[in-house]
């Protein structure tokens, strides 16, 4: 075999295999995380549901570590009606007395998911799930780096969100807590983009915080300034 020939095959096998982690849910793209489809399920908080048997872990690096060192990891799928989210988060002490909806979370140890549809406009949801299963679902316009969130009008019925979390112990100790919320479409009225179809594209970002000793954050892609740092975000495709 010729040096050209050794050449092609290389190309050509780094070609089928890119295409072959796409065709599994995976993108040899660290920016573009792809999302599958699946009919509606029950959320449990511990991400028992066979839908997401199939879907790989999407690691979150641990961006600022000041505090312990944790594994974070994240999960994504669709339906027609709304977009589901499970994470895995390893822990030794919860940091959790907030209990109450649409309060300061971020305060505490936290799970937040960004999802900015239409990139012609500043406007993202952000949704946040503490280890008590208590929410923070907000709209947020962002005005040149100049952005305060919204609460929900008409937070009822179809429009409200699904969420449910887990916390796990081994002989009375903390050893991880999961968090798993769905994310209804009518809830991002009048979001442009929404709901998706197969083949489009969101820009998003996936966090976490932790306060076991100091602060932790964990965040799928790296930001220069904060967690609203939207044209950083990454890339959903829609499967």
């Amino acid at each position: 075999m010729n040096l050209r020939t050794e050449v092609l095959l290389s190309a050509l096998l780094c070609l089928l295999f890119s295409n072959a982690r796409f065709l599994y849910g995976q993108s040899a793209d660290s920016t573009l995380l792809v999302v599958n489809k699946t009919s509606n399920f029950q959320i449990t908080g511990d991400g028992s549901a066979p839908n997401w048997q199939h879907e790989e872990w999407q690691l979150l690096p641990e961006r600022k570590i000041s505090g312990a060192v944790y594994q974070t990891k994240l999960k994504l799928l669709y339906s027609d009606s709304g977009i589901y989210c499970l994470y895995f988060c390893e822990d030794k002490k919860l940091t959790a007395t907030l209990k109450e909806d649409f309060l300061d979370l971020f305060n505490e140890d936290v799970v937040e998911a960004f999802f900015w549809t239409d990139e012609t406009i500043p406007l993202y949801f952000e949704y946040e799930l503490s280890p008590l299963n208590f929410e923070l679902p907000i709209l947020v316009p962002n005005m040149k780096g100049n952005f305060l969130g919204w609460r929900p009008w008409h937070y009822e019925g179809n429009r409200r969100t699904k969420h449910e979390t887990h916390i796990t112990r081994n002989d009375g100790q903390v050893v991880s807590w999961t968090a798993e919320f769905f994310i209804p479409f009518t809830l991002l009225k009048p979001m442009t983009n929404v709901p998706p179809h197969k083949g489009a594209r969101w820009r998003a970002n996936f966090y976490r915080i932790d306060y076991d000793s100091g602060v932790s954050a964990w965040a799928w892609r790296p930001t220069r300034t904060n967690f609203h740092d939207y044209e950083k975000f990454g890339t959903l495709l829609f499967n």
